[in-house]
């Protein structure tokens, strides 16, 4: 599991929405395993095996909460289908609310949604912006265990873009910090002193 650090602005939402299509490249290329994806289009990169879980959830509030996990189904080249048991393994709450409408939902169940509605791709890599935004800090700590069992248990990468340094710390092997659009420093996680963080992270 990865984190990707930076103050606002630096070009980390912009790296994420880059990767999965929804932004232009400039310069340089995207290559995922051993394919150059950086001129398919994003429904392709879901097709690879990539999900994106973006700022903000991103739900769709007048759809059902089954409804908006079926949208899932179109990254696997489904039409419909029955829901994967292991999706109300890792969210029982959604199971219980599959008739009520997204937006409905309060923040910590559509930040759920969302990653169900991820998970549901079948992806081998899964891009979090910000998934604890807005997100009270006991629904926090289910995040934080649910992204653990995903990586551990269905051997997803796990890249997260984060505000909370905390919450990288305790999530991550590794982190990326990111200044004016680059890189400028990378390491494990231990390795994420205090002196990077007052250098690079504090306002």
């Amino acid at each position: 599991m990865v984190c990707l650090l930076g103050r606002n602005g630096v070009g980390k939402t912009t790296l994420l929405r880059s990767i999965i299509g929804l932004n232009k490249v400039s310069r340089g290329s995207v290559v995922f395993g051993s394919s150059d994806i950086t001129h398919a289009p994003t429904y392709k990169r879901a097709r690879y095996g990539i999900a994106y879980i973006p700022q903000g959830r991103e739900i769709i509030p007048y759809l059902s909460v089954l409804d908006n996990l079926k949208l899932g189904f179109t990254a696997r080249r489904q039409k419909s289908g029955k829901i994967p048991d292991e999706i109300f393994e890792f969210f029982p709450m959604l199971k219980q609310h599959l008739n009520r409408q997204g937006g409905l939902l309060s923040g910590g169940q559509q930040q759920q949604l969302a990653i169900a509605r991820g998970l549901m791709c079948n992806p081998q890599v899964m891009l979090f912006d910000e998934p604890t935004e807005g997100i009270q800090p006991s629904i926090v700590q289910e995040i934080e265990a649910t992204l653990r069992r995903i990586n551990a248990e269905k051997g997803i990468t796990v890249v997260v873009v984060e505000q909370k340094i905390d919450f990288a710390r305790q999530l991550a092997q590794r982190f990326f910090i990111m200044e004016k659009g680059s890189i400028v420093a990378a390491g494990k996680t231990s390795e994420l002193t205090d002196s990077l963080i007052h250098k690079y992270l504090t306002v």
